[in-house]
């Protein structure tokens, strides 16, 4: 797994042993990045279910100014540090004080946390059709500024919608437990038109 775009492109991501992540591939995110283009630079990032960062750590080497990575496992917070010190080292950061790494739960955001123009979500799978719609609803929508971009990573045979967002693109493969991502954005009011 490496950072696949951008000063740091090519920097392999560390991962703790096991099954306590499920990284995006680097297909995946290449995708992303891609349909995304060059509206990550200056951007304010929320890395949310961070894991080893690679959502966040992406977007720092192709431009994001500043971000958050929320990650509760303490095993993998430490991974987590070691790869945004070699990512930021890359990019040629003299600080690292605008990305920060909050060790909770998702659960705990609110808005003092935000606002964040991108916000990627890679929850586990497990978890998404039981809990993704409240933690969208009461956690994510409060930290995401009026134009924010939410990517979300979930099954490519799962559908999702949410209250006043749309879906702008899908990206990856149909099909159970196969990885896609799917791109929301508020939806535009009359009065935005």
């Amino acid at each position: 797994m490496r950072i696949t775009g951008g000063k740091a492109r090519g920097i392999q991501l560390s991962a703790p042993k096991g099954r306590a992540t499920r990284p995006a591939t680097d297909q995946m995110r290449e995708s992303v990045f891609s349909y995304l283009g060059a509206g990550l630079k200056g951007a304010r990032v929320a890395d949310c279910f961070a894991g080893t960062g690679a959502y966040g750590l992406e977007a720092l080497s192709r431009g994001a100014r500043g971000g958050l990575f929320v990650e509760n496992s303490p095993e993998v917070v430490s991974c987590l540090q070691a790869n945004l010190a070699a990512v930021a080292k890359s990019c040629e950061l003299k600080t690292i004080e605008a990305w920060q790494i909050l060790p909770q739960k998702v659960y705990a955001l609110n808005h003092r946390h935000g606002p964040f123009d991108l916000i990627f979500l890679d929850p586990p799978y497990a978890m998404i059709e039981s809990k993704i719609v409240a933690i969208f609803s009461e956690n994510i929508t409060p930290i995401a500024a009026p134009n924010a971009r939410i990517c979300l990573e979930l099954p490519g045979d799962l559908v999702l919608t949410f209250p006043d967002w749309e879906c702008l693109r899908r990206l990856g493969k149909s099909g159970k437990d196969r990885p896609s991502v799917a791109v929301y954005q508020r939806k535009k009011t009359t009065a935005q038109s």
